[in-house]
């Protein structure tokens, strides 16, 4: 990948380190003896398994109680490693315990890079289900984005055995490594500095990556993005020296597609505010991560192929940064969507609707199905949700209800936000047909109606990730930095989605 000379950045810099990984994954009735480390549940009550050779006082004086999300290396003479992990109270676990139990294994074994985990007798979860949850969190607690590290500290997972699963675990695994691949990949993406990753760059990746996945690859510059109409995109890109990109992933299934979805995907490279400038403070450093809604879309399009998805999908992301210059644009400006709809911008650092209006647009024109966008956009989602929990919202019910259902199954979760009409208002314009910018609440409610404008007549929901994109913390599965959110859900969406 070539970039600006002035930058002294490698042409062999890989943007994305993760997809050169390839870690071994199975399910197996017993541990097959090879492992470096070895997991096993300890709950609050109960028998404590035989292998760990201590009772439960004696775990207790290390301060180890079985609590969730608890681990403790066990001194052991030999090369093998054998680690407890807390199972929390009750037989019966959840698929959500599991992902955190595996996670917390993971984390502790951090040394180690062949592993296998015993899942608890009687724990309740489909074979598939516990495989997929464990591989997952084992797989993304271990992720960490080593490009410009000139001595990486941390060691990767080469093979993962999970232990006790039952029926269909060995399906589940794979899948789990899949969707843990595709979340890998979301998170790089949104790790790279934006002088590493600018929109060419991105679009370059998209190229060479895109066809190994099983997807076709187009990608539109400067000069087509005018004679296309782009006009929010181009707006945005006003002030930058970057040009901007559009890239089109698309999927086809071998057999005749069960539906025709199509995603959109946020894609500001890096966002200053423009000329509505940000304050310098720690959010500020993280808007390099505002593309993770496009790259939570391409992650996901990459792992389609693998899971069997039987839909058609296309995905438009719509990438550019936003910045402050001599010919930025201004407050007051009036840009012309690709469906002719004209715009009054308010606030040039509301510009995440501004570039999907004219992806939205575009989508509208293939007729799909439904339409599902993901975008950091508002910072009114992550007052009203924290760091935790995105926000949905949508005109079709019936769609909302199966991106929830994602949500529940993948641990991502989601919120609905009602696309409250009365609201609608504040979004006139005295000079265009609508604004950018509503009033000082409900931020996250407007920007959803601002784009529902572009949308009529087709089921649509939107994911607002901005809470999400981010981890300040090792927390279970989230280590610091990019999360991919948004990612597994979109995967398991298209793989389940039904028409309405």
């Amino acid at each position: 990948m070539a970039h600006s000379p002035n930058k002294l950045i490698p042409e062999s810099y890989d943007p994305a380190p993760s997809l050169q990984l390839d870690p071994s994954v199975s399910a197996s009735s017993a541990p097959s003896g090879e492992a470096s480390a070895v997991g096993y549940y300890v709950s609050i009550e109960g028998v404590v398994p035989a292998e760990l050779g201590l009772d439960r006082a004696t775990l207790a004086s290390a301060g180890f109680t079985g609590a969730a999300g608890q681990s403790l290396v066990l001194p052991r003479a030999g090369s093998t490693a054998v680690i407890a992990v807390g199972a929390g109270s009750g037989a019966v676990r959840t698929v959500d315990e599991l992902r955190d139990g595996a996670a917390a294994f993971a984390a502790a074994a951090a040394r180690h890079e062949t592993l296998a985990l015993v899942l608890p007798a009687g724990h309740g979860v489909a074979g598939d289900a516990a495989a997929q949850a464990s591989v997952e969190g084992a797989l993304l607690a271990r992720y960490r984005f080593n490009a410009l590290k000139s001595d990486p500290k941390s060691v990767a997972v080469a093979s993962l055995e999970i232990v006790g699963t039952g029926e269909g675990a060995e399906a589940g695994a794979a899948r789990g490594k899949v969707l843990a691949r595709s979340a890998a990949l979301a998170r790089d993406l949104a790790n790279n500095p934006p002088g590493h990753l600018t929109a060419a760059e991105y679009a370059d990746f998209a190229a060479v990556q895109g066809p190994s996945f099983g997807l076709s690859v187009e990608t539109f510059g400067l000069a087509e993005l005018i004679d296309m109409g782009c006009g929010g995109l181009l707006g945005v890109n006003a002030g930058s020296f970057e040009e901007p990109r559009l890239i089109v992933l698309r999927y086809v299934p071998e057999s005749e597609p069960t539906a025709h979805l199509a995603l959109v995907g946020k894609g500001i490279m890096y966002d200053s505010g423009g000329i509505s400038l940000k304050p310098s403070d720690p959010m500020h450093l993280a808007m390099k991560m505002d593309m993770a809604g496009s790259g939570a879309v391409m992650a996901a399009m990459t792992g389609l192929r693998d899971l069997g998805a039987t839909a058609a999908v296309s995905a438009w992301l719509v990438c550019t940064d936003n910045m402050p210059s001599g010919t930025a644009t201004k407050l007051g400006d009036v840009l012309t969507a690709r469906n002719g709809t004209t715009v009054e911008v308010k606030n040039t650092d509301a510009e995440g609707r501004l570039v999907m209006m004219d992806a939205l647009s575009l989508a509208m024109e293939e007729t799909p199905d439904a339409i599902v966008d993901a975008a950091t956009l508002t910072g009114a989602a992550m007052a009203a949700l924290g760091t935790l929990v995105g926000a949905v919202i949508g005109n079709d019910q019936a769609l909302v209800e199966q991106i929830k259902t994602a949500g529940a199954a993948t641990g991502e979760s989601i919120w609905q936000l009602p696309l409250e009409s009365r609201y609608r208002k504040q979004l006139d314009s005295d000079i265009a047909d609508i604004s950018n910018m509503g009033g000082p609440t409900a931020g996250a409610i407007t920007a959803g109606l601002f784009l529902a404008e572009f949308v009529k007549g087709t089921p649509w929901a939107h994911l607002d990730i901005a809470g999400t994109m981010k981890s300040d913390s090792n927390d279970s599965w989230r280590p610091i930095g990019a999360t991919g959110f948004g990612t597994r859900l979109l995967s398991e969406f298209i793989v389940n989605y039904t028409k309405p």
